[in-house]
């Protein structure tokens, strides 16, 4: 009878803890992360008797949570790519807004500048068209500005984010030591049983953390975990915790880096918000900086380049018209040794939009890494020494340390160091330098007899310039010798000049190295004795053939090995940034679509359905009264074998 009872109560107990789990279920069904759990019974051993073995009731075996590992780490992993294709896309689409906005971007600026050249071409001794080109070369300027600040307040942003992110990893990587303690110590009290709920809540810290940075998980025998994050940085080892810090950058001060107990890990943290940030200061900021850096050099060089071989009302050469922007090094903070690295900036047409790394290996060797494409360069060579690639030159000052690192960044302060140098509105030198004539008599009239002509020089420097003194070109049959015919040149670099009107007639180019380099066109049939004079351009204030040129620039390409003038170089950076956030905004959307997924396929298993909850309660509701029943029976029963013994 004591049996019969004993298998009643062993019911009421499995029932009450299955009743109890599924109130548990129920509670937390709103709770993130929380997995629904399961009462495991098992009946006991039966006892043998003469007539076979009669059962014993039933056992709680464990209280199981219904979770599957593969799906988790399938959330996991989702988790951590579609929360850094997000900040990606987010941080992209701002880029993307600035310099494609009207309003904002600098193709407009550009084109207002170009149009002011173009006016005072048209009049260049007007003084409100020399204000026009001046102002719109200021809002030229301002433009250039503003898109730079506004690049740097996202680097700012970025700094700001990852500073907070990596305080966020701390708190949980410490939330998730203090769960493996707790689940070790649970374990033990409970002889091996495992503590659900703190499993749950490790298993959602970990989910969190994946949403900051990429996370992988290696369990240890004991129950804990350990947790590394990006491409295998430790950061959870049982109970103990490696702690992160955001610290200034190793080149740049004022950007930010994340170290762990010292040592720079930035370039090992991929996957979540911090490597959707990282991705995003790589693959589009700094590249977009560079590149309108780059712009700004090219103008500001090619307008100061022609803008000085031309003449200003007052007869001088021109001067520079912008400040041109200077390259930026840095030296590592963990250099040891004394060594100086400067740059200077010789053909902005050769300019890339990379930045580079300069290593000095020992001895007199230094590698130079193109960062955009980890192309190198060696460099043998005794310091202090120069090396010139992709349109700068670097010079290497000797102290270098084995292992001293520095960073080239050519074109990075280009948008924010243009400037306007010129101020005078009379110094704009809309003139052409020099000028060529027929040559005149005494009162002034052409002397020459024949068709021949002389196009107006160019001077592609400003060496010898002014002339010392004109430079006339005189016709003769016999110039070269008997029947040779060309040019007899007296003054300048003097000398004579073949040309056959028989087979020239159609025009001959010509150049004069050293006097300005400049180059004329002669073409017709002169005739014996007929000159032409090439001298200075004087009283030359409606001259506007230096302004026709500096217009000309718009139209060539003078960036990118001649591949782009400067509109072009700047659609390139707006159209490779609106296809680069496009392109993330599709992942985006791909990646949140497998997420979401993975998070169905997850709470198939993992998820507490209410109408499954319900009808557990009245099943195990049931079976508990059920096995009261059982319990009161045995009392009647055992109550009325008293009563026939007494």
């Amino acid at each position: 009878m004591s049996n019969f009872i004993g298998i009643g109560l062993t019911g009421l107990q499995a029932f009450q803890r299955s009743l109890t789990t599924t109130s548990h279920n129920i509670a937390n069904v709103n709770t993130e992360g929380y997995s629904r759990q399961r009462v495991e019974l098992t009946n006991l051993e039966g006892r043998f008797t003469g007539g076979g073995y009669l059962g014993s009731g039933v056992r709680t075996e464990t209280v199981q949570r219904l979770f599957d590992d593969f799906l988790n780490r399938e959330v996991r992993g989702s988790t951590s790519a579609a929360a850094q294709l997000t900040v990606f896309h987010e941080f992209a689409a701002q880029v993307d807004n600035r310099l494609a906005d009207p309003a904002t971007g600098l193709a407009p600026g550009l084109q207002e500048f170009f149009n002011a050249v173009q006016a005072l071409a048209d009049d260049p001794s007007s003084i409100p068209a020399r204000q026009l080109l001046v102002s719109n070369a200021d809002i030229l300027v301002d433009r250039f500005h503003a898109l730079d600040n506004s690049l740097q307040t996202l680097d700012i942003r970025i700094n700001q984010e990852v500073g907070l992110q990596v305080g966020n990893i701390n708190a949980l990587a410490r939330s998730i030591a203090d769960l493996n303690v707790g689940i070790q110590r649970a374990r033990a009290q409970g002889t091996g049983q495992e503590p659900n709920d703190l499993l749950d809540q490790r298993d959602q810290a970990i989910t969190d953390l994946a949403e900051i940075v990429g996370v992988s998980v290696i369990p240890q025998d004991d129950g804990a975990y350990n947790v590394f994050i990006g491409n295998g940085q430790a950061l959870v080892l049982g109970d103990r915790t490696v702690n992160l810090s955001a610290e200034p950058g190793r080149f740049d001060a004022r950007r930010v880096e994340v170290t762990a107990n010292g040592i720079r890990v930035t370039a090992a943290l991929v996957g979540g918000r911090i490597g959707g940030l990282l991705d995003f200061r790589n693959e589009i900021l700094d590249p977009a900086v560079n590149s309108l850096g780059r712009v700004a050099m090219g103008l500001a060089a090619d307008f100061n380049a022609q803008h000085k071989l031309g003449l200003d009302l007052d007869g001088n050469l021109g001067s520079d018209f912008f400040v041109e922007p200077s390259a930026e090094t840095l030296a590592a903070n963990t250099n040891t040794g004394i060594g100086t690295v400067t740059a200077a900036i010789t053909d902005t047409n050769a300019l890339s939009t990379s930045d580079y790394e300069l290593r000095f290996d020992g001895g007199t060797a230094y590698t130079l890494t193109r960062l955009s494409d980890r192309q190198t360069f060696a460099v043998d060579t005794t310091v202090p020494a120069s090396l010139a690639v992709d349109g700068f030159t670097m010079t290497i000052g000797a102290g270098a340390a084995v292992g001293d690192t520095f960073q080239i960044r050519p074109t990075r302060q280009g948008a924010a160091e243009i400037d306007r140098s010129l101020v005078d509105l009379r110094r704009i030198a809309a003139a052409g330098a020099l000028r060529a004539n027929e040559a005149l008599n005494a009162n002034g009239l052409p002397t020459n007899t024949g068709s021949g002509a002389i196009t107006q020089p160019t001077n592609a420097t400003d060496t010898a310039l002014p002339l010392a003194g004109n430079i006339t070109l005189t016709f003769d049959p016999n110039a070269l010798g008997a029947g040779v015919p060309g040019f007899i040149v007296a003054g300048g670099p003097g000398g004579t000049l073949a040309y056959d009107p028989a087979t020239e007639s159609d025009g001959k180019s010509f150049n004069f190295p050293g006097f300005g380099d400049m180059s004329f066109t002669i073409s017709g049939v002169p005739g014996a004795g007929d000159s032409f004079v090439i001298g200075n351009n004087t009283n030359a204030i409606s001259d506007n053939r230096n302004m026709l040129a500096l217009a000309g620039l718009q139209v060539a390409n003078r960036l990118a090995g001649n591949t782009a003038n400067y509109e072009a170089a700047y659609g390139q950076l707006v159209s490779s940034v609106g296809s680069r956030t496009n392109q993330a905004d599709i992942n985006r959307a791909a990646q949140e679509g497998l997420l979401n997924q993975a998070k169905q396929a997850q709470q198939t298993v993992s998820g507490v359905s209410l109408d499954e909850e319900a009808a557990n309660l009245v099943r195990f509701q049931q079976a508990y009264q059920a096995s009261a029943q059982v319990v009161s029976v045995a009392n009647t029963l055992f109550s009325s074998l008293l009563n026939a013994v007494g």
